[in-house]
């Protein structure tokens, strides 16, 4: 299963640990894997953890060292207003974030679960970012949550408390276990599509019936 807890420091494309407000990292070794950034994880059946089970993770970045994700369907009890309030800053409403206030912050993982990790559609950039794809970017500073109360931040975005975090060679031992699906991400999943959606959303994505799912592995 992922690592729980702290991880080791990022690669030199991810975002710096001691640079950002909030972030997590994977650590580095030689070893053959797959290439699963910009793509979804999905639970399979045979995924019994408490934790994961059930579960979409967008991978946001995955070397020879490991991989980094976070779970986008799985909500906490918080909302972004408590969530801002909290960091003591004042969320102004704009046109585009109107639902904003009552969305819920999400829970992305069991490492760090104390900071946050921002997926956006890229716009400005920000002290700490990692750019997952043409169409998502990963921020873990406090910055882009600032420009978002100011009703200046990105206009596509999700917010997660901790992430998900493999070592080295560990999570293409549990896709050859058969506990994830893999199949190319696509944003509208992540910030368009209500969040009881998303699994079978990114199931559809292989043409795959969640019902008739069972324990066999595969990815696209």
């Amino acid at each position: 299963m992922a690592k729980q807890g702290k991880s080791h420091p990022p690669s030199s494309s991810a975002p710096d640990v001691e640079d950002s407000d909030f972030s997590s990292a994977v650590p580095s070794s030689d070893f053959p894997l797959l290439q699963l950034t910009d793509h979804f994880l999905i639970a399979m059946p045979s995924m019994l953890d408490p934790v994961f089970g059930g579960t979409v993770v967008y991978i946001c970045e995955h070397h020879v060292g490991g991989a980094l994700g976070v779970i986008i369907n799985r909500p906490t009890d918080m909302t972004m207003d408590v969530l801002f309030e909290r960091l003591d800053l004042s969320l102004e409403i704009s046109p585009h974030v109107s639902l904003l206030p009552r969305a819920p912050v999400m829970f992305g993982g069991p490492v760090q679960v104390e900071r946050g990790f921002v997926l956006h559609a890229p716009s400005v950039t920000y002290s700490s970012s990692l750019k997952v794809s043409d169409e998502v970017t990963l921020t873990t500073s406090r910055d882009v949550l600032e420009a978002v109360s100011q009703g200046q931040g990105p206009q596509q975005l999700l917010v997660t408390l901790g992430c998900a975090g493999w070592s080295a060679g560990q999570l293409e031992e549990e896709i050859l276990r058969n506990g994830w699906l893999t199949v190319q991400a696509d944003p509208a999943i992540i910030f368009e599509t209500p969040i009881e959606s998303r699994f079978v959303a990114a199931m559809n994505l292989l043409g795959i019936d969640p019902n008739r799912l069972t324990g066999e592995a595969g990815h696209a």
